[in-house]
């Protein structure tokens, strides 16, 4: 692909000022922009070739920058990045990638929309002697993983937008979900606030993992001297990443632990020095970030990568919150719907679902793993949806319903609060018949009316009309009005609603005018009003 570059850094202060050294180091830094006056002057001496500007809105209608790099403070991440990105531009932000979950999930599905790259600066995954360590837990070096635990402390900048934990941690927990492969099922974290009531200085978090892996994560500010450590423990070898240490930043501890008599005794050996190559890591980062849009490649901190960092640093601030009790984190990945569809904070989305634009899914709703739901769809609430249903265009499934597995419904489908559909004849509690479902087909257009009942196994007509409380035993013909327990035929309804009179085997639709003719004991549809066609004519017509 090739795609020329020009990244202009917005927020050029106290971490920004690096990105804009690194991206002229790489000779695609074009504009910089602040709404510092000395910070800009400053910058203007220092880089006197590139433009500056205080205005973002003249970034983002600048033509030739095609990225931007973003380093303003943590709160205003989701509404730059937006704006970024509504205007094809390609993002590098720094962390947090927003600080809301589904924030972060519209900024991903955004850039995929609108095919962007989305990059999120987790700097420690660019660190050579994180690559390294990586590679060694990949290669089997240090065995099986036990334990992980980082300290990241220091006496530097405070801030009152975000507590440590958000500012620290991020790079941590980035680097422990790489390492263990996986996402934690509980977290807690516990911490003090010194210098503020309500901003934590020094926060002690621990994540449990599926696979028997702990890991802790010490972060504070208010720390005598500067300690970047990060230990990972395995049934084979020990490692410790040093940043602090000039040289030998990554060591080996071959230690094992031998049993005598029913007891564990440590065998400590000698240290072993792993050679790192020396690189800056931040220009690493940029490097990647550029050779990302050239080649159009995915980063390694994507916006996926960026939204399990984010689920972790939410969950361990709620136990913050509750003062360190623990909090489970959903086995279910971050919700996968697109950015223009409304989820209420309570529903649950599933990976691996689907869901179309202009969707909305209401409160304590599910959609089960495998289940596509189409565009502009209204999904009441306490809905559950699966697994591996399909549901069309603009269908509307109001209040309590289940949707379950081997249920398909079609564009245009409307179900009454509390309807009822089953999929599997004789069920029982003591045998799994889970091979056994039968599969019911709604057709486009029909309305299942309140707390009516469809028996597994058959199909709902196009614009058929099934009435409250009604029970469908069997097929259901297009246009067909079914009333009672069991249904039957109790007259024929219009398209758009309304029931339909016969002149002998004609009638006309007395609010669209759209025309039926009946054809033994079903109807057909001769031409619609709504946009003037005619319908396919059923294969007895075709016969004749």
């Amino acid at each position: 692909m090739n795609e020329q570059v020009k990244i202009a850094v917005a927020g050029a202060g106290y971490w920004g000022k690096n990105l804009v050294r690194n991206f002229d180091s790489l000779g695609v830094l074009g504009l910089i922009c602040d709404n510092q006056k000395e910070t800009l002057e400053t910058f203007s001496e220092k880089y006197p070739h590139v433009p500056i500007t205080d205005s973002f809105n003249s970034v983002l209608e600048d033509d030739s920058v095609t990225a931007v790099a973003i380093a303003t403070p943590a709160e205003t991440h989701y509404q730059v990045v937006k704006e970024t990105l509504l205007a094809d531009k390609h993002v590098f932000v720094e962390k947090p990638l927003a600080l809301r979950e589904t924030e972060g999930i519209q900024l991903q599905e955004l850039a995929k929309d609108r095919k962007k790259v989305l990059m999120v600066g987790h700097l420690l995954q660019y660190h050579p002697v994180v690559v390294k360590l990586k590679q060694l837990v990949s290669t089997g070096e240090l065995g099986k993983l036990q334990y992980i635990y980082s300290n990241r402390l220091n006496l530097g900048k405070i801030r009152r937008e975000e507590n440590i934990l958000w500012s620290f941690a991020p790079h941590d927990i980035s680097v422990i979900l790489s390492l263990a492969d996986e996402m934690p099922d509980e977290v807690l974290s516990s911490g003090a606030n010194y210098l503020h009531p309500k901003v934590a200085d020094v926060t002690l978090s621990s994540l449990s993992f599926p696979s028997g892996i702990r890991a802790h994560i010490f972060v504070s500010w208010l720390h005598p001297y500067k300690e970047q450590r990060l230990v990972v423990v395995g049934d084979r070898k020990m490692a410790v990443f040093n940043d602090v240490e000039p040289e030998d930043k990554l060591l080996l501890y071959p230690h094992r632990i031998e049993w005598k008599d029913h007891l564990p005794v440590p065998d400590k050996k000698e240290a072993e020095r792993v050679v790192v190559d020396k690189k800056e890591p931040l220009r690493e980062e940029c490097l990647h970030f550029v050779n990302c849009i050239r080649e159009n490649i995915r980063p390694i901190t994507d916006g996926e990568e960026a939204l399990r960092v984010l689920r972790v640093l939410q969950a361990c601030q709620k136990s913050l919150e509750q003062g360190g009790k623990p909090v489970s984190i959903k086995k279910t990945a971050a919700i996968p719907y697109r950015a223009d569809v409304q989820a209420h904070e309570t529903a649950v989305i599933d990976a691996g679902c689907e869901v179309g634009a202009g969707t909305k899914i209401w409160h304590f709703s599910h959609v089960i793993k495998g289940s596509k739901i189409g565009r502009d769809c209204n999904i009441g609430q306490n809905v559950v949806i699966g697994p591996d249903v399909t549901i069309g265009n603009k269908v509307k499934i109001q209040n309590n319903v289940s949707v379950y597995a081997g249920v398909t419904l079609e564009n245009g489908v409307f179900c009454g609060p509390s309807m009822v559909f089953t999929n599997v004849y004789n069920p029982r509690s003591y045998i799994s018949r889970k091979d056994e479902i039968r599969t019911t087909l709604v057709k486009e257009g029909a309305t299942l009316g309140a707390n009516c009942t469809i028996l597994c196994g058959h199909t709902i007509g196009r614009f058929a009309f099934v009435g409250a409380g009604t029970v469908v035993l069997d097929d259901v013909p297009d246009f067909a009005l079914m009333v009672g327990n069991p249904a039957g035929i109790k007259g024929w309804m219009c398209r758009c609603g309304i029931r339909l009179h016969f002149d002998g085997k004609r009638a006309t639709c007395d609010v669209c005018g759209s025309r039926y003719e009946k054809d033994g004991d079903s109807i057909q549809e001769v031409q619609s009003a709504d946009d003037n066609r005619l319908s396919k004519p059923s294969k007895s017509n075709r016969d004749n």
